[in-house]
């Protein structure tokens, strides 16, 4: 478990690492924690009541205390979501980082991850060192691709 990588996929954070800063407004996983390591979910920053609802997303239990999610819907009518994982690019990680391997899908998910990289140049060339309050959207959606840019 968390190793054997692809070279090109170095992703900052674990996915409980992610899971105990506070990602996706505490619904993501909360729903399907048995298929995964129980430690995982001991800080984990989860909604409570009914995960299915996206009207229980709480933004507040997001690390950066923002909304950067867009809803599951939106993604599936995109085409985004892959069936063998229907919640998304975090389920993959997830399962990956579990030892999982799907070549095809694999390689499609670790492109788009390293996609959101650009976030990382916008902050730097528009952050001040050390100011995690600025551009918090852009700083939380880096979180919800294990890129930590908190040190930024």
């Amino acid at each position: 478990m968390g190793g054997h990588f692809a070279p090109d996929f170095k992703p900052q954070l674990t996915p409980p690492e992610m899971l105990w800063l506070g990602v996706f407004g505490g619904l993501y996983l909360a729903d399907c924690q048995g298929e995964f390591p129980r430690e995982w979910f001991t800080r984990a920053k989860l909604t409570p009541g009914d995960v299915t609802v996206e009207k229980n997303h709480d933004p507040k239990l997001n690390y950066f205390g923002v909304n950067a999610s867009q809803p599951l819907r939106v993604w599936q009518q995109k085409g985004w979501i892959d069936p063998r994982d229907p919640r998304g690019w975090f389920q993959w990680y997830c399962r990956y980082y579990m030892g999982r391997r799907l070549p095809d899908e694999d390689q499609r998910q670790i492109k788009r991850w390293k996609a959101i990289a650009r976030h990382l140049a916008q902050i730097r060339k528009n952050c001040r060192p050390g100011d995690a309050s600025c551009r918090p959207v852009q700083r939380q959606a880096l979180l919800h691709w294990a890129y930590d840019s908190r040190g930024l």
